[in-house]
């Protein structure tokens, strides 16, 4: 199967950058983020890696069918 194409193919993204790539507020995504470890920490730079935060939020998909009616 073929991965979700992103509009850019960065790897890693500060919280801020990733917040606006997927539409949300600075502090889910912050939240987010450290919930799928998908945090690295490089002196006071933090950056989220995408491809484990995707998988992480595969998790949430919704497959139940009286959701979508």
């Amino acid at each position: 199967m073929e991965k979700n194409k992103r509009k850019d193919t960065k790897r890693f993204v500060r919280y801020s950058e990733g917040a606006e790539m997927y539409s949300m507020g600075l502090t889910k995504f912050q939240e987010l983020a450290k919930d799928a470890k998908a945090c690295y920490k490089v002196n006071q730079l933090v950056l989220v890696n995408l491809d484990i935060l995707d998988e992480y939020l595969e998790g949430f998909r919704i497959t139940d069918d009286t959701f979508y009616k």
